[in-house]
């Protein structure tokens, strides 16, 4: 397997983008990251999967994140991870995959989800980790906890390492957005009908960020036949927390016909 690492141009802007290649004739995986997320905090997840199932694997920084260009200083729209699947779309195409496998935590499990919603042939299965469909108490709880941390401890010299001069920029981008006052009707239930690929949800039982219900919501009303991974006494992180269940349930399931 080659892993061939590189800045791709997309809408204008500087993305990183690490690719593992395994063969041409073989599906894409398209790895995801969460809210302070960037390819290094993947970890080896990727490889492993991809090694597993003998398929590629993509994983990129969004914008704002690791090792791409910073984003613009303005306040994120409602909307934002929308516009982050119009960003895949495009890389996805700049990138001559035509049909890929998401897999995306916390929001970029959202924003798999409406890729899959807006983009259909481009997907042909979702696996969405953590996923957010609406806004909960719990969610912002945490998210307050989260700056009580950046205020109190070492979290942006650890985030630092990860996304250099940018993590002031894309904390209050992620903290700043969600409670926002016009942000507590967020909610994608409606587009979740045109989800006719096949999905599978983890969630971890002690999810700081989200209850049940985003799994429940989220398989009722997608279109697609859609399972739910839930397990014990794991938080937000599954991926890191359990990889060895992780790996083995997600092989499984992309296994399925």
């Amino acid at each position: 397997m080659e892993l061939v690492a590189k800045q791709i141009d997309v809408d204008g802007k500087s993305l990183y983008v690490e690719h593992y290649k395994y063969s041409e004739d073989k599906p894409t995986i398209v790895f995801l990251h969460d809210s302070l997320g960037c390819v290094t905090l993947w970890r080896d997840f990727p490889r492993l999967l991809a090694e597993a199932i003998g398929c590629n694997a993509l994983v990129y920084d969004r914008l704002g994140y690791g090792k791409s260009a910073p984003m613009l200083p303005y306040e994120r729209p409602k909307h934002y991870m929308e516009l982050e699947a119009d960003v895949l779309n495009n890389l996805l195409s700049k990138l001559d995959i035509e049909s890929a496998i998401l897999f995306g935590h916390s929001d970029g499990g959202t924003i798999a989800l409406l890729t899959a919603n807006k983009y259909p042939y481009r997907v042909q299965k979702v696996i969405c980790e953590a996923a957010h469909v609406f806004v909960e108490e719990v969610t912002l709880k945490g998210i307050l906890e989260a700056m009580d941390a950046y205020a109190n401890t070492d979290l942006p010299e650890r985030l630092e390492k990860y996304h250099g001069d940018k993590v002031e920029m894309l904390f209050n981008a992620w903290t700043k957005t969600w409670t926002r006052a016009d942000f507590r009707d967020w909610d994608i239930i409606h587009l979740l009908s045109n989800i006719a690929c096949p999905l599978l949800f983890i969630q971890g039982e002690a999810d700081e960020y989200g209850t049940l219900a985003q799994v429940d919501q989220t398989i009722t009303n997608v279109s697609g036949k859609a399972q739910k991974y839930i397990i014990p006494d794991v938080g937000h992180t599954p991926h890191k927390e359990t990889p060895e269940l992780v790996l083995d349930k997600v092989i499984a399931f992309l296994a399925e016909n």
